[in-house]
């Protein structure tokens, strides 16, 4: 993996290569951010970089050995620590390693994805995933050998939060007081649920949200998507690349015609066509679902934007923003902070299994109550 290959982030970075350049390597560092961010491809660049054996000024060389070994996460000098659970092939000793092949498959073509994921991948989908005791003790044993290629031995755990007690207080000694010329980087996207302990004993990498424009880019010039549809997936991603290429990849109607349509009726209070479209709205599934409140609440704000500051703010495409136009009016002081609040509780219950029919028909009706009050002022 190297720096050039994910998207944006150009000031991390450029802090990264630059402390390496500097010589200034903390023996263990923890990059964390929420689910969806690129905390596992930054750990994977800033270790290519750090035994790349032509480093430029900003970026690993990506032809050198020690490259191309990284790029295949093959180096002697790379170790690789993950969550696990058993399979029907594996139920004994279930460590990493056992499961490495896969792993490695899993990052070159999903460097994104979450845990759900990776338990999809191998086989595991109904299991609990977690590290154990006995990784911790293969941790100690691969550490205490010496690097076979590179000045540095590179030891990354994906997800350390799923260390159970006793694998965290197991590495605890060698994370504090490491082998000479070895680097721990931790890869996680909840610094809530790791230890005190193991928290401090590391540096932390604070990785932000993807925005928009960054998801957007990377859709239309690496996965394919239209520019329109780049701008609606990047808004309903919260931030999360994950996200935003799993709703890609979903077989998903046109969110602006379905919001839209949806808006129409609610202005005509046309309650008998809401409630036959309760059906489709079923068939979306909850992902499906959330995505179609996200995106509706993403519509209100910009909807409201464009009430404050006209076109300058908008940056939509056009069909859409001709909507937001003529749809902008209703978007006003006095039912603004309702509509928001009723399209993220009707997020809120999808995402907690609510009856999708019922919250569908409960968020229309509410819709027309707002609609309603400035419709008839309006009159």
């Amino acid at each position: 993996m190297l720096f050039e290959q994910i998207t944006g982030f150009e000031d991390l970075k450029q802090t990264l290569t630059q402390a390496i350049s500097r010589g200034q390597v903390a023996h263990a560092q923890l990059f964390v951010g929420a689910e969806g961010t690129p905390v596992l491809p930054l750990a994977l660049a800033y270790a290519t970089y750090l035994n790349c054996q032509n480093r430029q000024p900003q970026d690993a060389c990506g032809v050198c050995a020690s490259c191309q070994k990284y790029a295949k996460l093959v180096h002697p000098d790379l170790h690789l620590v993950f969550p696990v659970a058993g399979t029907a092939k594996i139920t004994k000793d279930v460590t990493s390693e056992k499961f490495l092949a896969d792993f490695r498959r899993f990052v070159a073509e999903q460097p994104y994805g979450n845990m759900q994921d990776w338990a999809s991948f191998f086989g595991a989908e109904n299991k609990q995933l977690n590290i154990g005791v006995e990784e911790s003790r293969n941790i100690v044993r691969v550490l205490s050998l010496k690097a076979y290629e590179s000045p540095y031995k590179v030891l990354i755990i994906w997800l350390p939060e799923l260390m159970n007690m006793q694998a965290s207080n197991a590495i605890l000694k060698i994370l504090e007081e490491p082998p000479e010329k070895t680097l721990f980087l931790l890869a996680s996207n909840s610094r809530e649920k790791l230890m005190a302990t193991i928290l401090s004993r590391t540096q932390i990498v604070g990785v932000r949200p993807f925005d928009n424009d960054e998801i957007a880019v990377y859709l239309e010039q690496k996965a394919g998507a239209s520019h329109t549809q780049a701008q609606q997936l990047a808004a309903l991603s919260e931030g999360s690349m994950q996200r935003a290429l799993r709703l890609l990849n979903e077989p998903t109607s046109d969110h602006f015609v379905a919001f839209r349509d949806w808006v129409r009726l609610c202005y005509g209070r046309r309650i008998q066509q809401v409630v036959e479209q309760t059906d489709e709205f079923q068939k979306l599934g909850r992902e499906g679902q959330k995505s179609f409140f996200l995106y509706a609440l993403h519509l209100v704000r910009e909807a409201l934007v464009w009430r404050l500051a006209g076109d300058a703010l908008i940056r939509l495409p056009e069909a859409e923003a001709e909507f937001i136009r003529n749809f902008s009016p209703f978007v006003a002081d006095d039912n603004v902070q309702e509509m928001v609040r009723l399209l993220s509780d009707a997020c809120f219950h999808i995402e907690r299994n609510a009856a999708a029919k019922i919250v569908y028909l409960d968020t229309s009706l509410k819709m027309m109550g707002c609609l309603e009050a400035v419709k008839q002022r309006k009159e």
